[in-house]
Order: C-alpha cells, then sequence, then structure tokens
C-alpha cells in the first residue's frame, strides 16, 4: 500500500447478526444511488485504461457511485504490455466527468495484511463501501510440466487469498442497509495451458458464491462473471482469428460488455440474482 495508513474503523455486526427486511421490495431505494448519496465500491485491477476493470469503475461512476479502485504498477511491468503511465489518473478524470469521488491504492494483494489496510484507507476517505468489485488478478501463462511453485503460490495468494480477505473484510465491515450490498468477482474458466490461473480463479468462483450464503442475513448478493476472451491487448491475431470464429456475435468482448453487466448486478434492478456464475461472452463456444 502507498496510501497512508488509517485506524481502523470498530467493526460492524457479522452477518450472522443481522437480519433482512421483511419485504426485500424494503431495500430498493437504500441500494439506488438516484436516492441517496452516491455509494461507494471498491475496484480491485484498475491498472490500465483498457483494462476491464476501468471500463467498471467508469461505468459504475456514470450510474451514480464513488469509486475506490487499486492497481499494482509491478505486476503490469513484468507482463507483455507493460505499466500504463498515467492510468490512475486517467481513471479518476473519467470518473469525476460523471460526477464522481475517487481515490486509487496501490496495492500488492498477494500481501495478506493489504485488505484490511485497503478498507481502513477506503472508509477514511469516503465511508462504508457497498458494493466491492474484484477484477485483480496475477496471470502467468504455464502448464502442468512448467508452472513452478513460486508461480503457483502467488496465483492463489492474488486469486483466491486476497479474494477471500477482500469478501471477509466486507462482512465484516458492511453497514449499508440490507439489501443494498454487493460482491462481484471476475473469473475465467482458462486452465489448460493456464493452470495456475485457471485453478485458482475456480478457487475464487467458490470463495464468492459462498460469501452469497455465509452474508445472507445482511442481504449482500455475491456473483461471478466470466467476461470470456476480451482483448485487452493480449490477443495476437492467432488468439483474435481464433476467437471470432468460436463467437455468434462475430466479434470480441470489450471491457464496456462486462461493465454494462456488472453495473446492473451492483442496481437495484439486480438485486435478484446471487449466488450465480454468469456468462458475457457472446454465446462463445
Amino acid at each position: 500500500m502507498t496510501a497512508t495508513d488509517h485506524p481502523r474503523t470498530a467493526d460492524h455486526p457479522r452477518a450472522a447478526e443481522r437480519s433482512l427486511p421483511a419485504d426485500p421490495a424494503d431495500a430498493t431505494d437504500a441500494a439506488d444511488p438516484a436516492n441517496a448519496a452516491r455509494p461507494v465500491a471498491l475496484v480491485t485491477g484498475v491498472g490500465r485504461t483498457v483494462g476491464i476493470g476501468a471500463g467498471i469503475a467508469t461505468r459504475l461512476a456514470a450510474a451514480g457511485w464513488d469509486i475506490a479502485f487499486t492497481y499494482w504498477t509491478p505486476y503490469d511491468r513484468r507482463m507483455a504490455w507493460g505499466a500504463e503511465p498515467g492510468a490512475a489518473e486517467a481513471v479518476a478524470a473519467s470518473v469525476a466527468r460523471h460526477g464522481g469521488t475517487s481515490s486509487a491504492h496501490e496495492a500488492d494483494l498477494a500481501d495478506p495484511d493489504v485488505p484490511a489496510r485497503l478498507f481502513d484507507e477506503v472508509e477514511h476517505r469516503h465511508g462504508t463501501v457497498t458494493a466491492l468489485v474484484m477484477c485483480h488478478c496475477e496471470s502467468v501463462d504455464s502448464g502442468l510440466l512448467d508452472t513452478t511453485v513460486e508461480s503457483f503460490d502467488r496465483h492463489f495468494a492474488v486469486n483466491a487469498r486476497a479474494t477471500w480477505l477482500l469478501v471477509r473484510e466486507f462482512g465484516l465491515r458492511f453497514a449499508g442497509a440490507p439489501g443494498a450490498g454487493r460482491i462481484v468477482a471476475l473469473t475465467s474458466d482458462h486452465t489448460v495451458g493456464n493452470l495456475p490461473y485457471g485453478a485458482s480463479k475456480d478457487a475464487l468462483d467458490r470463495i464468492t458464491l459462498a460469501a452469497a450464503h455465509e452474508l445472507a442475513a445482511l442481504g449482500v448478493t455475491a456473483n461471478v462473471v466470466n467476461p470470456g476472451p476480451v482483448d485487452t491487448g493480449w490477443m495476437d491475431d492467432e488468439a483474435r482469428g481464433k476467437v471470432l470464429r468460436r463467437t455468434p456475435l462475430g466479434r470480441l468482448g470489450t471491457p464496456q460488455d462486462t461493465a454494462h453487466l456488472v453495473e446492473f448486478l451492483c442496481s437495484p434492478q439486480g438485486q435478484w440474482i446471487n449466488g450465480q456464475l454468469l456468462a458475457s461472452n457472446g454465446g462463445l463456444t
């Protein structure tokens, strides 16, 4: 974490000590950004302006949310696309154009102490987090025979353990109206030749879907979204051709495609969607 740490706010009641409203419709206004002060969404993995995380942050800002977001420059530096100077400032400017406030937090989610400190910072700057949207990942191509133990462990630390710790902090601290809370995590079904990424994303699925039941007393929904292959700079011509041939709509996915679904899930209209793994991939086969 690069921002200054702040004292943790008092722990909020655990999910088991909270109850749902008698009528789920009672929570609709509380979850509606138009009927209250702008709620706060924490979006992880917003390192590049062409990424899915940036698309989601901008879309939620347009829908009435304030945005706290994370990035981790060392990860982008060691990937083929490299780090994007000024990306955090560009995302913040996009949020501001939609009337929102934002804060950027450089966070190494492989560190198990970071999720709690991150929530401390976000709560200090914005107040209670109403939506947790997890787009962060460790993603290094390797298969069964060439994956190193170090890489395997880092994938699980970032993709699985950090997801659990972020969800746990969200559940411990959530103080919004029952029915207003949202958890959304991005996943992948790509495992062959991409073992540590796919296996750790599968663990992420189980952790997030467990929250749909274990945080039920808070009225928090939790869903997983598989955006399919979205070209954010990692595809070569061969990969693009394969995706186009396998997609009935005949085009590549975009960050905005994923962002529209996440916006719906975070809206009052998405309140009845819970505990689901949703594919937003144009019918990819």
